[in-house]
This record gives C-alpha cells, sequence and structure tokens, in this order.
C-alpha cells in the first residue's frame, strides 16, 4: 500500500502530461528490473495490489506502473492518444472488443487463455479472467417489514406499493457517463422488458444517478440510498465491514455477469510481461488465493451451478450499442423513463 499511498500524490502532475483523465496511479517497483509492465486498468488500485504482488513473487524481475481510468479513458488513451500500455484491463466488455476490431489489440495464445470457454475469449485477442453478477444492493433498515425482492418484477413492486419510503434514495449508474452502466443496460434491455417497466418505476422516483458501484453501495450502507440497482456483486461482498447495514440480491428472473477483461494493446512494448500478467490472471481464478484476491474468477462448471447466471459474452454482439445511432436512440428511450421532469 505504500506504493500507492505514494504514487497517489503524483496523480495530479501525471494528469498534467496527459490528455486522459487518471483517476489513480500506483508504482510497484522492484530492485533489479528487468522489464517495466505498464498497465491501464478500471479497477481500484487497491483491489488490485494483491494480483500484482503475486505476479511480482513469480516474476521479480518485472516492476509495474498501474494506472486506473474510467472505461472510456482507456479507449481515450488507446484509441485517439496512442499512449503506450502494455496491458489493458476493463469491466466494461464492449469497448475492449471495440479495441480489438478496430486493430489496436495484439494476438496471445498461451495454455491458459486455451484453457477458457470460448464464451470467455475472442480471437486470441480479447481474454475474461472474472465472473462479476450485476446485484441490487439494499438498505436492511430501509425494507425493515417489507418482504425482500428476488426478481425484478418484485423491486417493482414493493416501489411502486411504497413510493414514499423509496423517493430520492435509489441510485443506478448514469449510463450517459458510465461505460459499465451502459453494458449493463444495454444487456438489461435486450434480455426482458421487465427492464425498462423498473427504469419507468425508478425515474418516476427520482433516483440519484452514480458513475461507480463503490460509491452506490456506501450510500446504501450509511443509509442516503435504500436501493443500489446493478452494482457489481465482487465489490459489494468486498465490503463486509457493511454487511449488518446492506443486503446482496442477485435476481432470480436473470443475473447479468460481467466478465472482467484483459487484452496487450498494439502500443505494447513489454509484451512478453503482459502475457505472463494474463496468464496470471486467469490462473488466479482457479483458486481462491487464501481470500486474498478480490474477483471471482473463471472456474469449471461456474455457470452450471446457477442457471439464471446469464454471462455477457465476448464477441461482436457486443458493438451493436456502440453504433452511434443505435447508442443515441437507446440513451433518447433510457433518459426519458429515468430522468422525468418534476
Amino acid at each position: 500500500m505504500r506504493a500507492i499511498v505514494l504514487s497517489l500524490a503524483l496523480s495530479l502532475l501525471a494528469q498534467t502530461l496527459t490528455a486522459f483523465e487518471i483517476e489513480e496511479q500506483a508504482s510497484f517497483p522492484v530492485p533489479d528490473p528487468t522489464a517495466q509492465l505498464r498497465v491501464i486498468s478500471t479497477a481500484d488500485a487497491g483491489l488490485f495490489t494483491p494480483f500484482i504482488e503475486a505476479f511480482q513473487a513469480d516474476n521479480p524481475g518485472v516492476a509495474v506502473d498501474y494506472v486506473m481510468v474510467s472505461s472510456a479513458q482507456i479507449n481515450a488513451a488507446l484509441a485517439e492518444e496512442g499512449e503506450r500500455f502494455d496491458l489493458a484491463i476493463s469491466s466494461a466488455m464492449d469497448l475492449q472488443i471495440q479495441l480489438a476490431n478496430d486493430g489496436l489489440a495484439r494476438p496471445y495464445r498461451s495454455m491458459a487463455t486455451d484453457s477458457l470457454p470460448d464464451w470467455a475469449r475472442w480471437r486470441d485477442r480479447v481474454f475474461a479472467f472474472t465472473l462479476e453478477p450485476a446485484t441490487i444492493v439494499l438498505s436492511r433498515d430501509a425494507f425493515d417489514g417489507l418482504a425482500l425482492p428476488r426478481t425484478r418484477q418484485d423491486l417493482i413492486t414493493v416501489l411502486r406499493d411504497h413510493p414514499e419510503r423509496f423517493e430520492h434514495r435509489i441510485g443506478t449508474y448514469d449510463v450517459r457517463e458510465s461505460g459499465l452502466g451502459y453494458l449493463f443496460a444495454t444487456q438489461d434491455g435486450r434480455s426482458s422488458e421487465t427492464f425498462w417497466r423498473l427504469v419507468q418505476v425508478m425515474g418516476g422516483l427520482r433516483p440519484q444517478l452514480y458513475g461507480a458501484s463503490a460509491a452506490m453501495i456506501e450510500d446504501v450502507a450509511t443509509g442516503r440510498l435504500a436501493v443500489a440497482y446493478n452494482v457489481l456483486g465482487s465489490y459489494a461482498q468486498l465490503r463486509d465491514d457493511l454487511g449488518r447495514n446492506i443486503h446482496i440480491i442477485a435476481p432470480e428472473d436473470f443475473t447479468t455477469v460481467m466478465m472482467r477483461s484483459a487484452l496487450i494493446p498494439a502500443s505494447a512494448q513489454a509484451t512478453e510481461a503482459a502475457g505472463r500478467f494474463i496468464d496470471h490472471l486467469i490462473e488466479t481464478g482457479w483458486t481462491d488465493g487464501g481470500g486474498r484476491f478480490a474477483f471471482p474468477g473463471i472456474t469449471p462448471g461456474t455457470m452450471a451451478q446457477n442457471a439464471s447466471l446469464r454471462p455477457i459474452q465476448l464477441g461482436p454482439g457486443l458493438l451493436v450499442y456502440l453504433d452511434r445511432l443505435k447508442r443515441r436512440q437507446f440513451l433518447e428511450e433510457w433518459e426519458a423513463a429515468m430522468v422525468q421532469p418534476d
């Protein structure tokens, strides 16, 4: 953690040297480096530190520079500004596919990548290494005396029946700004019309819109929010200090599952180290790491354990809602329902 604190103090300086927006920066030096691995990622540096430290234990000559940005800023850095990074890790699967489809990712293949199911890798360029459900996080106090919803329709019913309890106390992603929020919303919209009914009901209760899961979880725990919709379950489960205040639900009608993915940018220089890090991420998912690792990995039989889980599959289908016309139409429909006039 010391490396993270030191690098955060330098983050403002780093932002003045780049046009894309850096949220957090961390350095993991080694005494006699043989390679310098530059990582750009959407995950909090603190959550990724155990992965990096475990990687360096097996690869003691690799120093790591870690930059945290939003998913949109990964694309800005790589596609628009041509920044040099050796590894791009993102929760926005559609934007990762877009980078690879546009020729901005290098091919890579190994025994570890070959072990992935077909739906968790794309053209030997994009590799998934986690399974992270989109969940509903509830305030236990807010639902005192009420039945906890198990499906989206249950949530619609309780919101309609008790509007005074939930007005201004619902949180969800601002899909106009959040790449992951947009991915979740478009996938939900494709899966069920119930999603649009829920958006309409939430919009009538004047929801709070967010850019990240962590802030929503915190606000549910403090009581500012009663409900947070489409929150990353992996982030919520990490907050064991909030366990008495929050309740996490994976909707039984269907649970959209995001797969965090990695690619080697075309601009990469430390390609060998980047490939080893991808292998490390995949193989880490086969063990629990003694509870050190934040994200649930892809293991054999994972999907068979819960029929309601619907992983978003890597592939060109994710590009549909990145089309400018499709995106504009979706956002107009979402905004009309979610951002209702007073």
